[in-house]
């Protein structure tokens, strides 16, 4: 069996779980719902406190199934209950961000302002402290949907390897580049 697949997943006080005849399973917390369809093959039970995926077969098919749905179903439910929380950074001279509500406003020095709406979903907070670079600030409880829109705010202006300006992940350690020498 698969070492992720057959881990029992505990369920948490306050979180509720629901498993519907067509494979849809339901996450239910303090932080949020969310919901994710799983394969016919796969069996999701509660037992004592504790959910428990089985496949079907030994297929391989169905052993990287199993993994897989135990992975996404544990990660909502730990998003309903703690979230998901990621940081980046602007460095760069006159990199800037600011939001109103869910929408991230972006200077990263273009001609102009790069203007980002969030999902309803996300919650959003920037700082702009002096001496240090801005800093982004994404939570949710959807794991998947926080690291998408962190993705999607990163490729408006990827670090570049000589002096790492651009939008990164704070701890990220990029790899830089020597200049070109210059002619003796």
């Amino acid at each position: 069996m698969s070492r992720i697949g057959k881990a029992p997943i505990a369920i948490p006080a306050g979180v509720t779980i629901t498993v519907s005849d067509k494979n849809l399973v339901t996450v239910k917390g303090p932080k949020g719902e969310l919901t994710q369809q799983v394969d016919r093959d796969i069996t999701v039970s509660q037992e004592d406190g504790n959910l428990i995926v089985t496949r079907a077969t030994e297929q391989k098919k169905h052993k990287s199934l199993h993994g897989l749905y135990r992975a996404l179903i544990y990660n909502m439910v730990v998003g309903v209950t703690e979230g998901y929380k990621t940081t980046q950074e602007l460095v760069g001279v006159g990199y800037r961000a600011s939001n109103t509500g869910n929408t991230l406003e972006l200077m990263l020095g273009f001609s102009h302002p790069i203007v980002f709406v969030l999902p309803n979903e996300v919650k959003v907070s920037t700082t702009s402290d002096k001496g240090k670079n801005p800093t982004i600030t994404l939570e949710s409880a959807d794991k998947q949907l926080v690291g998408q829109i962190a993705a999607k705010i990163r490729s408006f202006r990827k670090p570049e390897p000589y002096k790492g300006k651009g939008v990164k992940f704070v701890g990220e350690v990029l790899r830089r580049k020597a200049g070109k020498s210059a002619k003796k």
